[in-house]
């Protein structure tokens, strides 16, 4: 027999986060989204943030900060400015009750409504363990992912309307407190295998994580994930994992975005590499994902505790990974996203 909501509420709470509202101006919570169309012409990437409050605003209240970018192969990024509109509770994985294989509405425009998406949300996956960093003192961040979702509906792309778009991807909440400067940097990445029908959830999908704070020297961490046909079959903890990088991305294949942002002259960022190739092993069971670095968004993130520039850059290409589970071995290639942050440079 379904429970009550106050059943419900005795596991936690209702919404992604909990009711309380944010009280420290560095206290953040985001609703992160990434999907790729099945065949890999389209990419979104989706943030909806609630920051603390303002301590020079007459009454604190918390700030709203969401943001919707679009790629489509040939044409390049549109991005939203930071006042993109959302439904007034967004979908998301990690709202009680949520029923696991009934489609849900989500919406999220630009003010000027375009860009947009227009979607119906299902999950195919469970989502990992909650994981936790703390880092520079009191902060820290916490995040729990889930890969497979699948998402159905239009995109809306300078004055085209695309219709009927499949397209499968990821889904992460973040809670913490923390700076961008003392934040260091992180690089973030996932993919799908395309290859599942209908509603089924992929093969095998691939979730990984790296925050780079500067200080403490141990508060690097960071993870892999393997999800097996919507379980997660393997956690390899930070100690297991190998990180290399090749070559740079040329910066003509990067677009600045939102629009408004070009007119502070912003530094650049350090430079992204051209291919990143990430390993992890434990005992018998390992994987491999090699990414190339196709196009780039690079979004100027404002910083609440000086002026230096911060910046994170969503990243499209093709993929590679393999490995091997148990009995189990797979490979698939298709494409993926990665997220490269970090300051910006003086030169």
């Amino acid at each position: 027999m379904p429970g009550t909501s106050s059943d419900l509420i005795r596991l936690g709470p209702l919404d992604p986060f909990p009711s309380a509202l944010p009280t420290h101006p560095l206290e953040r919570r985001w609703l992160h989204y990434a999907f790729l169309s099945r065949d890999g012409s389209l990419g979104m990437v989706a943030n909806l943030s609630w920051l603390g409050p303002d301590p020079t605003a007459p009454t604190e209240a918390t700030r709203r900060m969401h943001i919707l970018l679009l790629h489509q192969r040939g044409l390049g990024w549109r991005a939203s400015q930071f006042n993109a509109q959302a439904d007034e509770q967004p979908w998301s994985a990690f709202r009680l009750p949520n029923a696991f294989a009934a489609p849900q509405p989500f919406t999220l425009r630009a003010a000027s409504d375009s860009p947009f998406v227009r979607y119906q949300m299902l999950r195919t996956s469970r989502p990992c363990t909650s994981q936790a960093a703390p880092f520079a003192g009191n902060q820290h961040l916490r995040w729990q992912s889930e890969p497979g979702v699948i998402a159905r509906g239009d995109w809306g792309f300078d004055d085209q309307l695309i219709e009927q778009v499949e397209s499968v991807g990821y889904h992460e909440r973040v809670r913490g407190l923390w700076g961008w400067p003392e934040m260091g940097g992180w690089v973030f990445g996932f993919a799908n295998d395309p290859t599942a029908h209908g509603d089924d959830p992929p093969p095998t999908a691939l979730v990984f994580t790296l925050i780079q704070p500067p200080h403490p020297a141990d508060a690097t961490t960071g993870s892999v994930m393997l999800w097996r046909h919507g379980r997660m079959r393997r956690h390899f903890p930070r100690r297991c994992v190998e990180v290399a990088v090749r070559g740079l991305l040329d910066r003509d294949k990067i677009t600045q975005v939102p629009e408004l942002a070009r007119l502070f002259g912003v530094a650049p960022m350090a430079p992204i590499p051209q291919r990143l190739v990430i390993s992890a092993r434990s005992g018998d069971d390992w994987v491999l994902l090699d990414f190339e670095c196709e196009t780039a968004a690079r979004i100027v993130i404002p910083n609440e505790t000086g002026i230096a520039p911060y910046s994170v850059h969503e990243v499209i290409g093709p993929c590679k990974i393999e490995g091997r589970c148990g009995s189990d071995s797979f490979a698939f290639s298709f494409y993926g996203i990665v997220e490269f942050a970090g300051g910006a440079r003086a030169d």
